[in-house]
């Protein structure tokens, strides 16, 4: 379930900034730096989009590909995945190559944020828009507070370092991406980032409010709960005061 919320709200928050800036239909460069079994750019390349996925884990890059050679010729055709770190895009591609670049669930594994900022910056055209999805460092006593351990609660308070929680198997058996140790990020210190890279932030949501602490085994619920469960956590996404204790934060920014 926790995924399933994940990746349902940052769809519905990026088609919406897509659509604010793009006339209906016009087939976008997207970049997906770090993007893991390939979600997003599968969805992304189902609505016509052209897809490059970067990714460095190989097992992750091994699960991406299975599931585009399960997607039609057309589909196929449109994705692009090469094996690669988010932090050489200048290597692989020349500035202003996209439309759009995604960077979801990397940036807490990079020490040096900043500098990988800069480079997914370079790749957007004039006008494009970068989508980070990070953790929100100024929630972390929220999971530990709700699962009644005090003594975790009060020592988020004073780091921005955490344990992610070990995520289901995706498919083919292989763990999720969270490792041993990452890095939260604030709001306030990432709009700073944003603005001196000249990407500076647009808009910004509140992605699992509610949802965090559902253990990792947990299905979905029928349909109809499903959809109030997300409509509760879209609207919370939204809305003050609740988006700013969300689990992780969806922020966008656009290319001067």
């Amino acid at each position: 379930m926790r995924d399933t919320v994940r990746q349902e709200l940052v769809a519905r928050q990026l088609d919406e900034q897509i659509a604010a800036r793009y006339p209906v239909g016009q087939r976008l460069r997207i970049l997906d730096v770090g993007m893991g079994q390939g979600t997003q750019a599968l969805r992304l390349a189902r609505a016509g989009h052209t897809i490059t996925g970067l990714e460095s884990d190989p097992g992750m890059l091994k699960v991406a590909r299975e599931a585009l050679a399960t997607e039609p010729a057309g589909i196929r055709e449109r994705v692009r995945l090469i094996e690669g770190d988010g932090r050489e895009t200048g290597v692989h591609f020349l500035p202003g190559s996209f439309d759009v670049v995604l960077c979801h669930g990397v940036l807490m594994y990079v020490e040096e944020p900043d500098a990988m900022l800069a480079g997914l910056a370079r790749m957007l055209a004039p006008g494009g828009l970068l989508s980070l999805l990070v953790r929100n460092a100024d929630a972390l006593a929220m999971r530990p507070g709700l699962a009644g351990d005090w003594s975790g609660a009060l020592a988020a308070f004073e780091s921005d370092a955490y344990s992610p929680k070990p995520s289901a198997p995706v498919e083919g058996g292989l763990p999720g991406r969270p490792g041993p140790q990452a890095r939260a990020d604030r709001l306030e210190t990432l709009t700073a980032t944003l603005a001196g890279i000249a990407a500076p932030l647009q808009a910004w949501y509140g992605v699992r409010v509610f949802t965090d602490n559902v253990p990792n085994g947990e299905g979905l619920p029928a349909a109809e709960e499903l959809e109030r469960l997300l409509a509760a956590e879209d609207r919370a996404g939204r809305t003050e005061p609740y988006r700013r204790v969300a689990a992780l934060l969806h922020l966008c920014g656009v290319r001067g």
